[in-house]
């Protein structure tokens, strides 16, 4: 390498700019609250019911089982391939593989649909200023069409957003969150005060939701409710200690289960169960219509949008970095590794990422209702979210196997903990898989059909697995033959119209 190089690591280098705030705002970003409350949970309701407040709790427990999970791996490993690295070290180089494949594809759908929710949500608000149609075109929130175009635009503007640094993106990310839930709070709050629905201890025992599928299926949609928390460890290299990563991610989910119990309750005591069920992704809405007058009541509904753009943002950042984490190990292209020289953030591959994701939102487009568009995607994430939370837990447990001799309460926080919230995983994802299979007699493109809902995760496992294999025999990536992720504190990363490579983009 060239002396000049050595002496001037140049402008590519990742950043450590990022502390525990940022983290925060990162976690709790990806996600979303407001936007998980303000548009899901009717679609919890339909299978938990009154007992949607129980259903959170219950699936908070394993939850932070994997969080801690995370933040024991990340103590011995910090990286910003977190799962795959973790997974692929201590499990093995196939699951691991599988572990980054899934949040790829998982966020890239999520982005998909977050997209057209965030178009909604738009032309939601526009209805409410009394702005109809434009141009002859109804501005209908309920379109999957135009509910996408919109959602397109603000793809393209937090991408841009997004590639200028993440500093930047969480000092924007930070100013959206203090609005939205200081909104969510004070709305949600009144309405447990003045709500005309009785409120019911039975509200929080999960013992009377109505069956085991029930449970099952509302399990791994409200897991798909904290999913987010753990793109706080996406940003290692750009964090100036890997405790700050941790404490990002786990101060975020506590403060989301706080969010997601306070919102379910309120919800619950203005509207009965088919109320909320009817309303869908305008619950928030109807809220803020039931509690107060205009201008106050469109309030929720600009929470909603900080919410959505946020979380659009905040989702391009760590599905960019976990590709750049499997790119230096040429279990992905070199594409993805590419960093920008003055804003050392993986440009290119937060472009792709924001590609993938609209191309996806249009083809999205084919399903009449957004409605059906969200609940066909959370369905199909969720079981993805629970394998690789599961694999990662399983990770921990396997690594540090040791400590099962060192004491009770080692062994207790290192491997019991995980394998406990693995097994709770892996097991609920099984019922759901046998449910979804036995569910149907025929196939049907609807997110009410099992084969349909099975057959999209099984597609992202597939299509994965091929890519696992280009990489092996094609690629001939090292990370198949030792199942470990690069240093990152060692790799250099090349860029466009350069001579040789960078040293580290991380500063040691």
């Amino acid at each position: 390498m060239p002396s000049a190089v050595q002496q001037d690591p140049g402008p590519a280098r990742m950043r450590r700019s990022l502390g525990v705030k940022d983290g925060v705002a990162i976690a709790a970003s990806s996600t979303a609250a407001t936007t998980s409350i303000g548009i899901g949970m009717g679609t919890l309701a339909a299978y938990a019911g009154r007992q949607t407040p129980a259903l959170l709790l219950l699936a908070f427990v394993p939850i932070l089982g994997i969080a801690l999970s995370y933040a024991r791996l990340n103590r011995s490993e910090p990286n910003c391939g977190s799962g795959y690295t973790w997974v692929g070290r201590s499990i093995g180089p196939w699951p691991g593989f599988l572990t980054g494949w899934v949040v790829l594809v998982g966020n890239v759908i999520f982005m998909a649909y977050t997209g057209a929710v965030t178009g909604s949500v738009v032309l939601q608000f526009l209805n409410k200023l009394g702005l109809y149609s434009v141009w002859g075109l109804r501005l209908d929130p309920a379109s999957t069409g135009i509910s996408t175009a919109v959602g397109l635009v603000a793809l393209v503007v937090v991408t841009l957003t997004a590639i200028t640094g993440v500093r930047a993106a969480t000092r924007l990310q930070m100013g959206l969150l203090i609005f939205e839930y200081v909104v969510l709070l004070v709305f949600c709050g009144y309405a447990l005060f003045v709500g005309d629905q009785p409120f019911s201890l039975s509200w929080l025992n999960p013992l009377e939701i109505g069956s085991p599928q029930a449970v099952a299926q509302g399990m791994v949609l409200a897991v798909f409710f904290y999913w987010g928390w753990d793109a706080a460890f996406s940003v290692n290299e750009e964090t100036r200690s890997s405790t700050d990563a941790a404490r990002g991610g786990l101060i975020a989910l506590v403060v989301m289960m706080g969010l997601f119990l306070v919102g379910s309750l309120a919800f619950q005591r203005v509207m009965s169960t088919g109320e909320l069920m009817h309303n869908g992704p305008q619950a928030l809405t109807f809220l803020g219509a039931q509690l107060a007058p205009e201008p106050w009541a469109s309030l929720p509904l600009a929470a909603l949008m900080c919410s959505a753009f946020a979380s659009l943002q905040s989702s391009v950042i760590p599905t960019a970095r976990g590709a750049l984490a499997m790119a230096r190990d040429r279990t992905l292209g070199p594409v993805w590794q590419r960093v920008h020289p003055r804003y050392g953030s993986p440009a290119v591959g937060t472009l792709l990422i924001m590609a993938l994701a609209a191309l996806l939102a249009v083809l999205a487009v084919g399903i009449p209702k957004l409605n059906d568009m969200i609940l066909t995607a959370v369905n199909s994430i969720g079981l993805t979210v629970a394998l690789y939370y599961g694999l990662t837990a399983l990770a921990c447990a396997v690594r540090f196997r040791h400590s099962l001799r060192a004491g009770a309460v080692r062994a207790l926080r290192d491997v019991v903990v995980p394998a406990a919230s693995a097994l709770a995983l892996f097991g609920l994802g099984s019922f759901l898989v046998w449910d979804y299979a036995t569910m149907s007699d025929h196939f049907e493109a609807s997110p009410d059909n099992g084969w349909f809902m099975l057959l999209l995760p099984t597609l992202f496992i597939l299509a994965g697995l091929a890519t696992a294999a280009w990489a092996k025999w094609v690629r001939r990536a090292p990370y198949f033959r030792t199942g470990r992720g690069t240093d990152a504190d060692a790799i250099t990363l090349p860029m466009d119209g350069d001579s040789g490579p960078l040293p580290s983009p991380v500063e040691g």
